[in-house]
């Protein structure tokens, strides 16, 4: 059992109360919900408003990002004269959900199934984003334009190579950019500089609509299909991705959300099922913890292509098949992560400034959750890597005080390719330079790093009493809804609550049970129950009186 004195240490940050002139203007607003739209950072009135009805006040006018009339204009072009399109995605959630959206879009527009082709590179024999093999092939199979989704942002030599073989590409993507843009006919980024589109957050398959959007606008005598029947890949894309739940994402979501509850996919109803969701009741969360995982393990452990299929597929019996296939590589994912998590803690030096494990025996698919398991636990940066022959695979997790893409950028003339965002990345490595690599990445760090307290924080929202604790205070936090990155589930603090009951539960007594009262004048009332994951181990010395979050 895991020891009190060995539990790590956590700052708790308690937002300051909402000014005065806030809390008078949003006065109408219950007020614990007027702090924390303002931890938020909505304080005007018609910004909250549009907020908690769900609106989005900014231009969506998909014309307002850099290039998309250049690429709406090829696209058509490609479409009157019958060329082959190839939609090149990545292998995650956000990559299959983008890719399955725009081809099926085309398809919509009257392209013909055989000229509109999705290609997802092998995790394991390709790597993340453009490679040069997949631009032979490609080029193989007579197409004259690829549009990258959720990839390419920095595949500048891959994209020089295609223009090289006669191959047009279009890149859209949402990755940080690197020092210079790819040499594509157009590059569709909201992070451009001279891109005036106002939401910069967007998830890849946030894009992939917004060019379906655009190409559903110029040509609408060719619209087959409602372009908002792909929103429910556009929720699912978003929240898996894990981007912000703010501003049009949290608009998309929205609507997003109503079409996914009516699970009119096959391939979605089947996957609802096994992962025991309801028509109606499917939220943020359970794409979280349902959709995503069981996605993403199809690229993680064997090839994107099967979760791919589960979104396109009309048929019941397949989607069944397909759902089953899933929920089983998602329950392989779940134990290979535990197994490889609890090797590479044994191979880590938690002195170090950043934590890197390089190893034969580490699955590709995995080591991303490994890194993330591994980040959180010791609050460093983390990078694990499947160590190969030739070249090895790494993935990238960090803290808020460590960019770990402008890290790799460092240490680029390394590297094969590589790219992500300040908190999560990926690369390939040659397996020489790896003693290179980590010499250079723990000097990053360390310089970065140096003289700062490194401990998780958790923000709190507000500290309020246990009696302030009720369903219509529940009620109330329900209008916050979908919650996520970038717009959390709200978190409070009570101080000097009594303790009238607790017990260690769980396998091996991980996690802490306990009932908890408020104290108002000497005597206690509203007894609430809680669970304290993970801290089982206070139960053999829990005071009387604790503050808790």
């Amino acid at each position: 059992m895991i020891r009190p004195e060995t539990l790590r240490a956590a700052k708790w940050l308690v937002a300051p109360p909402a000014p005065a002139e806030v809390q008078q203007r949003l006065g109408h607003l219950h007020p614990v919900l007027v702090q924390v739209l303002f931890n938020r950072g909505l304080t005007d009135v018609a910004q909250v408003q549009a907020f908690l009805d769900g609106r989005y006040l900014a231009s969506t006018d998909p014309y307002l990002f850099a290039d998309m009339d250049t690429a709406v204009e090829r696209i058509r072009r490609a479409i009157e004269d019958d060329e082959l399109i190839v939609v090149y995605g990545d292998f995650d959630a956000d990559g299959v959900t983008s890719t399955v959206l725009l081809t099926q879009a085309l398809r919509g527009l009257g392209v013909e199934r055989r000229r509109v082709q999705p290609y997802i590179p092998h995790r394991v024999d390709e790597g993340y984003g453009l490679n040069f093999e997949a631009m032979d092939k490609i080029k193989g199979l007579g197409a004259g334009l690829v549009i990258t989704v959720d990839c390419g942002i920095r595949s500048v030599h891959e994209v020089d190579y295609a223009n090289d073989l006669g191959l047009d590409v279009i890149i859209t993507d949402h990755h940080s950019l690197g020092p210079r843009l790819p040499n594509a006919h157009a590059v569709i980024n909201p992070k451009r500089d001279d891109s005036d589109y106002p939401e910069k957050m967007l998830a890849g398959v946030g894009i992939a609509y917004k060019l379906a959007e655009a190409l559903y606008l110029a040509m609408p005598e060719r619209a087959e299909i409602e372009l908002t029947s792909f929103l429910d890949l556009v929720a699912l894309g978003t929240v898996a991705d894990l981007v912000p739940l703010l501003g049009e994402n949290r608009r998309l979501v929205l609507d997003g959300l109503e079409v996914l509850n009516l699970l009119r996919r096959p391939g979605l109803g089947a996957l609802a099922s096994v992962a025991g969701l309801k028509p109606g009741a499917i939220t943020a969360e359970s794409i979280g913890f349902g959709f995503g995982p069981r996605i993403n393990a199809a690229g993680r452990l064997e090839h994107a292509y099967a979760a791919a299929k589960l979104l396109a597929v009309n048929n019941q019996h397949s989607a069944r098949e397909l759902a089953q296939e899933l929920n089983e590589l998602n329950r392989r994912r779940r134990a290979m992560t535990a197994e490889m998590g609890d090797l590479a803690e044994t191979m880590v030096n938690t002195g170090d400034p950043i934590l890197i494990v390089a190893d034969e025996s580490f699955v590709s698919g995995v080591v991303g959750l490994v890194a993330s398991r591994l980040a959180e636990k010791n609050y460093r940066p983390t990078i694990i890597l499947e160590k190969g022959p030739a070249e090895s695979r790494g993935s990238c997790r960090s803290i808020p005080e460590f960019h770990i893409t402008a890290a790799l950028d460092e240490t680029s003339d390394l590297l094969i390719r590589h790219g992500g965002h300040a908190q999560a990345a990926g690369f390939t490595v040659l397996s020489e330079n790896l003693p290179e690599f980590t010499a250079r990445m723990l000097e990053i760090a360390a310089t970065r790093l140096a003289d700062l307290e490194l401990l998780p924080t958790i923000e709190i929202d507000a500290e309020i009493s246990l009696d302030d604790v009720d369903w219509a205070l529940h009620e109330t936090l329900t209008q916050l809804e979908p919650t996520g990155m970038g717009n959390p589930t709200p978190v409070f603090l009570s101080k000097n609550v009594e303790v009238m009951g607790h017990r260690a539960v769980g396998q091996g007594g991980d996690h802490l049970q306990l009932q908890v009262s408020s104290v108002n004048g000497g005597h206690a009332h509203h007894l609430l129950p809680g669970i304290a994951f993970r801290q089982g181990a206070w139960a053999e010395r829990l005071p009387q009186f604790v503050d808790i979050v």
